[in-house]
């Protein structure tokens, strides 16, 4: 960064002071809104969870006390006692009548099976359909009855499976795969304990299905109804069901006391949420799996709001940043500019102004500076350069002036002899005219001698077009002993010859006015009705007196002119032309009073 410019450091260092902390405020605020929803969403899921877990522990007891209301009933019991050859007819009604109202107790239970051990007796109902009798000798080969007689257990679950037949006595249909769960109940004598039998009640899932539909987003959650045995009851994976699956969690959920635990694998990333059943079922777990996508998905959306919000103002931020460092830095890169242009040579300043701050002010002290120094150049040398070249172009072209003088003299002596009164005047006009030009001594001079001398040359040029030119001279008195630079009105008096009325067809007039204005302003003005200029023509000119010190076209004389009055006045005198075609050319020099003729360039060297 050491060759870095100053506006690429501030645009830099103003950026990560606004970007950085606008990135860190978002990601900390996204790290305490993700935790803060997680939590909060594991704690009313868990609550979900809770609540479902009771919802399901009710229905699963309501199948569990089944059995059990029917030793209130003593005429089933009775049978169940004396076996159903006691008093064949009547007990096959009742077990019929009490197998017909366990049935249609609950719209779930898929069949039942009712084994009396007094006769070895079996029944079953399914479909509302009650079977025949027939003899279950090998009732202990059925898995169930066995354990519930070895362990002497009153009920024992047998998990989700595919409905089937007991001692095939009932006719399952292909049609039907239902999966239910079985509830085998050891009906035993009050109060003996012997053996009286055994009632199995198969549910299907529908009841369990519809509680746990209600406790989780089946689009993007997951739900498992699992035992103690690890078998998964229900789930909203239909493949999982009535399986033994080896995930990993399931172990975790039994070794945790908390009632939620984050889980990532291959297979799945993000929360478990559970609960255990109460008892008798307290080994069976209700879960709920909530992937991350889903926990995140409220911090993820605030999160991107706040972005969304807080973008616009962060390019509104980087825009401002990069104005402000443009801006801040914009006069030190024109000072640079300028300051090279000095070293090479062009005291031109090309600014206005760089504000009003400490750059504003180092600008303005620039620029007094570069003003300061081109005007002495200006002055000192371009005036000396000037002087010295006006001097060789008059050694140049003089032929003694003293001889030109004596000759001139002698010549209006003979022409008084002859009577030539004119020519006289004509000599003496001319002779007027070349001492004041040859002169170059003094190059400040009065209102007076500088109108005179245009006067002198006007009467030549009178002569020369008689009656049809004409002139006229408006100078305020108080301004005849006003100093002013000399020869500023015979080249804008040889303009109007040269250019305006040589060429045009008529009378020629010519005036000559000068007035004080704003009493410290003298306005000089000549102006002529010669041909004038057309718009594009007077553009041009305006363009080339413009243009300083650079004399091109067929005006050298107004520019030259031009560069006088601003090596004189600086910037205080200004020149004006006015023009329109075949009407009048004007020209208005407007020059301060004030002239201090002790200045350097009042006077010439001699030759």
């Amino acid at each position: 960064m050491k060759g870095w410019s100053i506006r690429k450091k501030l645009i830099l260092f103003l950026l990560i002071a606004t970007v950085v902390p606008f990135i860190i405020s978002n990601v900390f605020t996204y790290q305490y809104t993700k935790e803060t929803v997680k939590n909060r969403f594991i704690s009313t899921n868990y609550q979900v969870v809770k609540s479902g877990s009771e919802d399901l522990s009710t229905y699963l007891q309501e199948i569990s006390d089944i059995t059990p209301r029917l030793y209130g009933y003593y005429p089933f019991i009775k049978v169940l006692q004396e076996g159903v050859n006691n008093d064949l007819g009547a007990s096959q009604l009742e077990v019929r009548r009490t197998l017909s109202y366990l049935f249609n107790t609950r719209p779930e239970i898929r069949q039942l099976h009712l084994y009396i051990e007094n006769g070895q007796d079996s029944y079953t109902v399914y479909n509302s359909k009650i079977s025949s009798r027939k003899k279950y000798e090998d009732i202990y080969s059925h898995s169930y009855y066995a354990r519930l007689k070895e362990k002497q257990q009153f009920l024992s679950i047998e998990p989700t499976h595919k409905v089937y037949s007991y001692n095939n006595l009932s006719t399952i249909l292909d049609s039907d795969p239902k999966q239910v769960i079985s509830f085998h109940h050891m009906i035993n004598e009050v109060p003996s304990n012997n053996l009286l039998g055994f009632l199995s009640i198969d549910i299907d899932l529908s009841k369990i299905k519809s509680t746990s539909d209600s406790l989780y987003n089946k689009e993007e959650e997951d739900f498992y109804l699992i035992n103690d045995d690890g078998m998964i009851m229900y789930s909203s994976n239909q493949k999982a069901i009535g399986t033994t699956q080896k995930y990993k969690w399931i172990h975790q959920l039994k070794n945790k006391e908390s009632h939620s635990v984050e889980w990532e694998d291959s297979k799945f990333s993000g929360v478990l949420v559970y609960d255990k059943l109460a008892a008798p079922f307290d080994g069976w777990h209700i879960v709920k799996r909530i992937p991350y996508s889903v926990l995140y998905e409220d911090a993820r959306r605030t999160a991107l709001i706040n972005v969304l919000i807080g973008l616009p103002f962060l390019l509104m931020i980087i825009i401002a940043t990069l104005i402000v460092s443009v801006r801040f830095t914009e006069p030190i890169r024109i000072l640079i500019q300028n300051m090279k242009e000095v070293e090479k040579g062009s005291f031109v300043v090309r600014f206005k102004t760089l504000g009003n701050d400490e750059f504003g002010m180092l600008g303005q002290h620039f620029k007094s500076m570069v003003e300061t120094i081109n005007d002495l150049i200006k002055r000192k040398y371009r005036l000396e350069i000037e002087n010295k070249s006006t001097q060789l172009k008059v050694l140049q072209s003089q032929v003694n002036p003293h001889f030109l003088y004596n000759a001139f003299q002698s010549i209006g002596t003979l022409a008084l002899k002859h009577k030539a009164v004119e020519v006289y005047k004509l000599l003496t006009l001319l002779s007027n005219m070349m001492r004041y030009s040859m002169n170059m001594k003094e190059d400040i001079v009065t209102l007076t001698e500088e109108v005179n001398h245009a006067e002198a040359f006007l009467a030549l040029q009178k002569q020369r077009f008689g009656s049809k030119f004409s002139y006229e001279f408006q100078i305020d008195e108080r301004l005849k002993r006003t100093l002013v630079p000399k020869m500023i009105l015979q080249p804008l008096v040889e303009n109007s010859f040269k250019h305006g009325f040589e060429t045009r067809v008529g009378d020629g007039k010519l005036t000559i006015s000068a007035s004080l204005i704003k009493e410290s302003f003298i306005q000089i003005c000549v102006r002529d009705n010669g041909k004038g200029m057309n718009e594009k023509a007077l553009a041009s000119l305006h363009e080339s007196l413009a243009m300083s010190n650079q004399h091109t076209g067929e005006h050298i004389g107004l520019q030259n002119i031009a560069d006088r009055l601003l090596i004189y006045y600086e910037n205080t005198a200004k020149m004006e032309v006015e023009s329109k075609e075949n009407e009048y050319f004007t020209v208005t020099m407007i020059l301060p009073l004030e002239l201090n003729k002790g200045d350097d360039h009042n006077e010439s060297p001699d030759c």
